[in-house]
């Protein structure tokens, strides 16, 4: 019986022995650190190249109206929202001065009639007479001037987007007593990137969807090209001039520009493929190459739906990682698993 125990005793010890190497070996076992992704091929498509900017509407023009000193105003003629045509009276203001210098031209003109007069028989100078008829256009040249300042005229035709003044105040330089705005046309300026600056043209085409209108469209067209370009965006501004004969569109509504740069051929992926590097516009996607990624700057072009066009960093045909992307890293091992 003794013995019996015994066997058991070292059969049981044989056996935890076993199981324990077993552990022991499995804990050994290297760890697969290669992390799983997903893939996408880069390939050549046919491209729309249609590109959206955003930008907000502005006036035609605008004209602040003031005169050119301190004046209180006898009259304001016009209201917030006005239409007004071009060379209307606007403002009255306080014709006191004017009233006065009328006086004094009346005075003048006698007191040169009466030395031109006695000029034509030789009883003054020639000094004399000239002296007199420059005093008097002086006080004419005054007086079309202070005209100007007393009625305030429209230079433009257009609407009055503020009136910041009433009846009877005193005009001062802080702001202007009526702002016009022309709003027929209006204009958009956008910024473009340098890679459309050859295909950018007066007269080219752009629709604008405006944000309170929906998707209804408005037909506008480039009118004015700057010529020089932003070193720090590579880009350059464009001005989209829109008729606007209904008036719909006013200033100050948000609204994007499509220009349609036609058709071309390039390399496109799926836009999660691609990343952004924190603290600066750089761009990245990783290549899957030999089992493991490679980091690559990429040039973008063209969105079209979820795909974007890749101008450099990426060749057609490669593998681009589309999940997985943070756990990522130059060099990193992979696994692809497609399905």
């Amino acid at each position: 019986m003794k013995r019996k125990v015994i066997i058991l005793l070292v059969a049981a010890m044989m056996i935890s022995c076993s199981q324990s190497d077993k552990k022991n070996t499995e804990t050994n076992k290297p760890v697969n650190t290669k992390i799983l992704v997903k893939t996408a091929v880069a390939q050549k498509q046919v491209i729309d190249r249609i590109q959206e900017f955003s930008a907000t509407v502005e006036s035609e023009k605008t004209n602040n109206i003031a005169p050119n000193a301190p004046v209180r105003i006898s009259k304001i003629l016009v209201e917030t929202g006005d239409h007004v045509v071009k060379e209307q009276k606007l403002v009255q203001m306080d014709a006191t001065n004017l009233a006065q210098l009328e006086l004094q031209i009346e005075n003048s003109k006698k007191d040169f009639e009466r030395i031109d007069e006695l000029y034509k028989i030789g009883g003054v100078s020639k000094a004399n007479w000239d002296a007199a008829k420059m005093a008097l256009d002086l006080q004419v040249t005054s007086y079309g001037n202070l005209l100007e300042n007393t009625q305030l005229m429209a230079p433009i035709s257009g609407v009055i987007t503020a009136r910041n003044y009433d009846d009877g105040d005193m005009y001062n330089a802080a702001r202007p007593v009526l702002v016009i705005e022309q709003i027929t046309p209006v204009k958009l300026l956008i910024n473009v990137s340098e890679q459309y600056y050859t295909q950018v043209k007066k007269g080219l085409q752009a629709d604008v969807k405006l944000d309170v209108y929906g998707d209804e469209i408005f037909k506008g067209e480039i009118s004015l090209i700057h010529p020089t370009l932003n070193s720090a965006t590579r880009t350059f501004a464009v001005e989209i001039k829109l008729a606007n004969r209904d008036e719909r569109v006013r200033p100050g509504m948000f609204g994007r520009v499509i220009l349609n740069f036609g058709k071309k051929e390039g390399i496109m992926i799926s836009d999660v493929a691609v990343q952004k590097q924190i603290g600066t516009n750089e761009k990245y996607a990783f290549a899957v190459k030999n089992g493991a990624v490679e980091r690559r700057v990429v040039a973008l072009g063209v969105q079209n739906g979820n795909m974007i066009e890749i101008l450099s960093g990426i060749n057609e045909g490669e593998e681009v990682a589309i999940t997985s992307l943070s756990q990522l890293d130059d060099g990193k091992e992979v696994t692809v698993k497609n399905d």
